[in-house]
């Protein structure tokens, strides 16, 4: 069972960027002693598949690609069932929703297993992934297993911010409030790792989706580069092309991309691979309804509103 490719085809706005917080996942917290409100600095937000829908309605959303709340959940039977919650939604709202599948991350044989199941039994569209497991992060070849079986799918892979393993967590904000900070530098961190060890040149066929605006990536452009070129002078990594390299992947405008971030992001990448996201509903409806607004405008002005909203996501969840 695949998603609708009808429905998606059809629609005039993709967010490919929202969770839903199922009660399967909810149940994993409990049972894995996860505390998500000590964990993030930040209360688990309150869903419903109802409110869901009407905040889609209100924002003039079609079709929502979904995926696992944080904090993480690596346990392989938790992980099942909020793979099979996820498929259940799928099934009900065939024209609203479709998913991208959890893996017990950094679990290799586990996460293999998950990946097949997920994509071929239960529809999910492809996979969303931690910027870092346990303190295993992307790019890092212990993965490089994994990555080589979603790669044979061509698969789409969503990356999602966890925080560091060890953090300082008392007498600074960003300790206490992971999405401040934490969040888009842990996944920059994992990116670049991924660029630096070579991960989209090894894995061609990925298809791999950077949230919050590519986080810090647009601040690393000249500093990565220039310091990709003098280790690999130093025969400290091998040589990457930091342009090229980030030239592969997608990004979503989850967070703030007005009045700044979206031409930030355009220094690093290109109009076509940029796609739509919201973050809900860890960012209230109300806001992202006032951001939405600001950014419709914004995209009208210049002619792009198709593109980002949802030409490129076709082309990406269609190649």
């Amino acid at each position: 069972m695949k998603a609708n490719a009808a429905e998606i085809f059809s629609a005039r706005t993709i967010d490919f960027h929202a969770h839903a917080i199922l009660p399967s996942y909810i149940d994993a917290l409990k049972k894995l002693g996860i505390n998500a409100a000590a964990e993030e600095g930040f209360p688990l937000p309150k869903w419903s598949v109802e409110e869901h829908l009407q905040f889609m309605d209100t924002a003039g959303i079609d079709f929502t690609v979904l995926s696992m709340a944080t904090p993480h959940i690596s346990d392989c039977e938790a992980v099942r069932a909020i793979n099979e919650d996820f498929a259940e939604l799928y099934r009900r709202f065939p024209k609203r929703f479709s998913f991208v599948a959890t893996l017990p991350l950094p679990n290799v044989e586990g996460s293999i297993a998950e990946f097949h199941y997920a994509t071929e039994k239960l529809g999910a569209l492809g996979v969303k992934v931690a910027s870092n497991s346990d303190g295993v992060y992307l790019g890092d070849e212990r993965l490089d297993t994994i990555f080589a079986a979603l790669n044979e799918k061509n698969s789409l892979v969503i990356v999602h911010p966890s925080p560091a393993k060890s953090l300082p967590r008392t007498d600074v904000v960003t300790g206490k409030v992971i999405a401040l900070f934490e969040y888009p530098a842990d996944t920059t961190r994992a990116v670049l790792n991924m660029l630096a060890n070579g991960t989209l040149e090894k894995f061609p066929c990925l298809k791999v989706v950077v949230p919050h605006c590519g986080s810090f990536l647009p601040y690393m452009k000249q500093r990565a580069g220039a310091m990709f070129q003098m280790l690999a002078s130093m025969n400290l990594m091998e040589p990457v092309n930091f342009a090229d390299s980030v030239g592969k992947l997608f990004f979503d405008t989850a967070g703030d991309p007005m009045p700044e971030q979206f031409d930030m992001l355009l220094k690093i990448t290109s109009l076509n691979k940029i796609i739509f996201g919201t973050d809900y509903p860890y960012v209230p409806a109300r806001i992202i309804l006032r951001k939405k607004k600001i950014f419709d405008e914004e995209l009208s002005k210049r002619g792009w509103t198709e593109k980002i909203y949802l030409n490129n996501a076709r082309t990406l969840l269609g190649s």
